[in-house]
């Protein structure tokens, strides 16, 4: 009877680990994890912003002119137009 008591305590000691370990990732390495990854997903969206408006300055410092698709549409965008005649 000793024995199956023991065996008791140990597979009840075993499930009070599982459950504190099932707790502490609930409560401390998801949330770091998640984190982490919202993080890098900000970070490569701001990158990707600064990229497309830097891709855009140099459409229209070559071309004087830049294009952009919206929608059925096309957005035109014009640099400055220079006064002819003037000095």
């Amino acid at each position: 009877m000793a024995d199956r008591a023991k065996l008791t305590i140990k597979i009840l000691v075993l499930v009070i680990v599982l459950l504190v370990l099932v707790v502490a990732y609930a409560l401390a390495v998801e949330p770091a994890v998640s984190g982490y990854i919202v993080n890098k997903q900000v970070g490569a969206y701001q990158q990707g912003q600064a990229d497309l408006l830097n891709n855009i300055l140099v459409q229209m410092q070559q071309m004087g002119y830049a294009q952009l698709p919206v929608g059925n549409y096309t957005l035109l965008l014009q640099g400055q137009l220079q006064p002819t005649g003037a000095q």
